[in-house]
């Protein structure tokens, strides 16, 4: 369930558009109005809008955002505008180049979207940079993470709530003779994780659990730093259990030392039509506050406004 708050009546795409035109005109910018819009349409009105503003004004929508906009409101916004695809696919690319690369964001968009989702990252990421997502994360990763993040954007994982249960008892069994054994990025432990349906491996992770004594990311914790096992962790936290995943980052992007906000606009862009609503709850549950409280206290301005407008809570 999302937690985006679509108004009842919307107006059609072309007075958006032209709202948004109106916006940008003159001297300053209207971001009380930007964000009035822009932050209460779905992914499809968003969509309507680019194309009937391109129509309409000749320009792209985008551009004149990244034209008018600036910093961290800026970077929010024009990552919200996206088609979640394209987004993803942006998210993706950024996460290989050398002075932003990240493993754990390629990790993120593999394990929270679904099969359908990511097919459909991999086509824009094809379409935008002219090579496949694929190719990209196996250049610019190397030894244990390569071995994991391949197959992991590459997946085309079953999406029903069909699981066999011999199957997970004799997979939860290799699971821990291989975690037993320290042989963390066997092939085994690889192709289980990126290739059964996540409902399959809520049940093999349950036998694991019930079997040897200790969720697996327990046993995973044995060497704490290191840096392949946090990502292997954080990849089964992934597929199994989202929301304490995204609460967890973004309980670490608020509390630090200076706000990350790249991983705050990220979470928070990416998951609004999604699950936020659980990402909430959870949130609430571990730091016994609000995740709109947090985010009030730690951020301000139109980047503020903007963020609590998408998790539900904004006036604008």
């Amino acid at each position: 369930m999302a937690s985006l708050k679509v108004p009842a009546s919307v107006p059609p795409p072309h007075e958006d558009a032209e709202q948004l035109h109106k916006a940008f005109e003159g001297w300053g910018t209207n971001e009380g109005l930007t964000i009035s819009i822009l932050a209460h349409r779905n992914a499809a009105q968003r969509n309507l809008i680019r194309k009937v503003y391109a129509e309409a004004y000749g320009q792209d929508l985008l551009k004149d955002l990244d034209k008018e906009l600036s910093s961290d409101f800026e970077g929010a916004v024009l990552l919200w505008t996206l088609d979640p695809a394209e987004r993803d696919a942006y998210l993706a690319n950024e996460a290989t180049k050398r002075f932003t690369s990240s493993n754990w964001v390629l990790m993120e968009i593999a394990c929270t979207r679904s099969s359908h989702e990511l097919f459909k990252v991999r086509q824009a990421y094809h379409a935008r940079y002219k090579k496949s997502l694929e190719e990209d994360v196996a250049y610019h990763t190397t030894g244990d993470f390569r071995k994991l993040l391949v197959p992991l954007v590459s997946a085309f994982r079953y999406e029903g709530e069909e699981v066999n249960t011999i199957l997970a008892k004799s997979e939860a069994k290799i699971l821990h003779e291989k975690i037993s054994a320290k042989a963390y990025s066997d092939e085994e432990i690889i192709r289980i994780l990126t290739t059964r349906s996540k409902a399959q491996l809520n049940a093999t992770l349950n036998h694991y659990n019930n079997a040897f004594g200790n969720a697996i990311n327990k046993n995973l914790k044995e060497e704490a730093d290191n840096d392949f096992l946090k990502l292997l962790r954080a990849t089964i936290k992934c597929l199994t259990y989202p929301e304490k995943y995204f609460e967890k980052l973004l309980r670490l992007s608020i509390k630090k030392l200076g706000t990350d906000e790249r991983a705050l606009t990220r979470v928070v862009t990416t998951r609004a039509e999604v699950d936020m609503e659980r990402i909430k709850e959870e949130y609430h549950r571990r730091n016994s506050v609000t995740l709109d409280r947090d985010i009030a206290g730690d951020t301000s301005g139109d980047y503020e406004r903007m963020l609590l407008a998408l998790i539900g809570h904004g006036d604008a």
